[in-house]
């Protein structure tokens, strides 16, 4: 145990409190958790947990509680859904009394790495895997910043309550992940899945910062030598993490940053990485991150602790969480100056979006807000027709504000430091799924390098018809200039150009929810025309 004693322990309301592990240090969490039979330990010195029924997060549990002043900012609906004062207070009291009679972990950290803009947060629990995730995912304070530590905002952990009168409390299930902003506190009940308390933060953040313009945004980030920093924003699939993880320049963070007067930072202290199918060739990096420290989730291993990356039979969302030092190459600090790029990533399997598009300051924000990708159907029963899945800001399950908020931020942001901004596609080229073939890696990263070197800035550039895009004719390192130019991939160009004005349908009826009466301003000339 820490020989710090939390300050205000005795205002978390929790009665007879037992052993309280305070920030401990690795060595004892990793003892605990195998003690109390939480863990196993894996043959690098990672260890090994599950995550119970929930292998991942339960958005349709996720609840703010509808109060003044703040509901006046929350954007309600499927994302954000209400749940009054007396739910939460009853539901808080079981959870108070969940964490009573027993041991404790208490973990305190901050979100953000700019101490303009951070927050302070203690995360409460009985289960030592879920404190050791938590101090792997955040900022870890000092002994001499623990000292006079006072939290902003603190997440009551209760995952082994449940909600027995959910129907009567109008809730979806016996699962709750519920806030209330006024008070500053967070509970959970009913779910194990450490991804609840990582995104729970981020959520809060998302409201925080812009309320004070900052931006908050769901992306990687990383910088050159020379400190020129690059986001990089992306559904999953897109290869977000795979290409913002460069030798050649530094990892800010692999997820969540904020932007404020002084640059970009990394709201986290650690990476949260999908293992599944977990190649050491391809993602060295992250492979060799899984060692003491690391905690991995919902793997499968044999008896000697060697685990099977491919066996994705407890779940596909494997998943590993490690401190961002063991990744060598990252930022000192966790923060940087202020973006000369910005990349929008997605991954179009309908094959008709460029590999790069260089985008105006409207088309940034028109794109922002459509944040899309394609997911390829499943095909165990020949389905090869792709689904388009757009979600604002590349992060909508975790805005609590309207998506409008964050793209005018980032529409301001652009203009004030000349940011280029870029849409690059890691999707298909040559046809839809089924027909065309995958994006070369080489030929994105030669995209991303002309981005980075400035290189693009010097070719010339043609229109993409419909979307109005800017493509580049020629690029260095893309070998056969005709991939930069879809409609020249495809053999039948009349079915490029159907399939194209079918894409640009979706794209139109998706934004529809952002323009027309009432809309604060009016982005949909900055999309797609048919």
């Amino acid at each position: 145990m820490s020989t710090i004693t939390p300050k205000g322990l005795e205002k978390l309301g929790l009665e007879n409190i037992g052993n309280v592990f305070y920030n401990t240090d690795y060595d004892e969490l990793i003892t605990k958790e195998i003690e109390n039979g939480e863990c196993k330990m894996s043959d690098t010195g990672a260890t090994i947990c599950d995550t119970g029924i929930f292998t991942g997060r339960s958005p349709k549990d996720k609840y703010f509680v509808d109060q003044e002043p703040s509901n006046k900012n929350i954007a309600w609906g499927d994302v954000n859904q209400p749940v009054s004062r007396e739910v939460f207070d009853e539901l808080f009291e079981l959870t108070k009394k969940q964490l009573s009679n027993k041991d404790i972990y208490v973990i305190d950290v901050f979100a953000g790495a700019s101490k303009a803009s951070r927050r302070n947060i203690r995360f409460v629990t009985e289960v030592a895997w879920q404190a050791h995730f938590v101090k792997n995912m955040f900022i870890r304070p000092t002994e001499e910043e623990l000292k006079d530590f006072e939290p902003d905002f603190v997440v009551y952990n209760g995952c082994k309550a449940t909600d027995e009168n959910f129907k009567e409390h109008g809730l979806h299930s016996d699962v709750f992940v519920l806030f209330d902003i006024e008070r500053n506190i967070s509970i959970i009940g009913g779910t194990w899945y450490g991804g609840e308390m990582k995104k729970g933060i981020f959520s809060m953040m998302n409201y925080w910062l812009p309320l004070e313009g900052k931006l908050s945004m769901h992306c990687s980030a990383n910088v050159g030598k020379e400190g020129d920093v690059c986001l990089f924003f992306g559904l999953s699939g897109t290869g977000k993490t795979t290409l913002s993880t460069d030798p050649e320049r530094a990892l800010i963070g692999d997820d969540e940053h904020g932007w404020d007067d002084d640059g970009v930072f990394n709201f986290e202290g650690g990476c949260y990485a999908k293992v599944i199918n977990l190649d050491p060739e391809s993602e060295p990096e992250i492979y060799g991150a899984i060692t003491k420290g690391a905690l991995l989730e919902n793997v499968v291993y044999d008896e000697a602790g060697v685990v099977d990356y491919s066996d994705g039979s407890k779940t596909e969302n494997t998943r590993v969480s490690y401190p961002i030092e063991h990744i060598k190459n990252h930022q000192e600090g966790l923060q940087a100056g202020h973006p000369s790029n910005i990349i929008f990533l997605t991954a179009d399997a309908f094959g008709v979006l460029p590999p790069v598009s260089k985008l105006t300051k409207e088309q940034a924000m028109y794109y922002f807000l459509s944040g899309y990708t394609a997911k390829v159907a499943g095909t165990e029963r020949g389905i090869t027709e792709p689904v388009a899945t757009f979600s604002a800001c590349f992060g909508e399950a975790f805005l609590p504000l309207h998506p409008t908020v964050y793209a005018k931020l980032l529409g301001e942001k652009i203009d004030k430091h000349n940011v280029n901004v870029y849409l690059v596609n890691t999707g298909w080229t040559g046809g839809a799924y089924g027909v065309g073939k995958r994006m070369s890696i080489k030929d994105t990263r030669a995209c991303i390098a002309g981005i980075l070197n400035g290189s693009i800035n010097d070719a010339e550039f043609d229109t993409l018809p419909v979307f109005n895009l800017s493509i580049p004719k020629s690029l260095d390192g893309v070998k056969d200039n005709k991939v930069l130019n879809p409609i020249q991939t495809w053999e039948d160009k009349d079915e490029y150009m159907q399939t194209l004005k079918k894409l640009a349908s979706m794209f139109q009826e998706n934004f529809n929810r952002y323009s027309g009466e009432g809309s604060e301003f009016d982005l949909a000339s900055a999309g797609p025309q048919i």
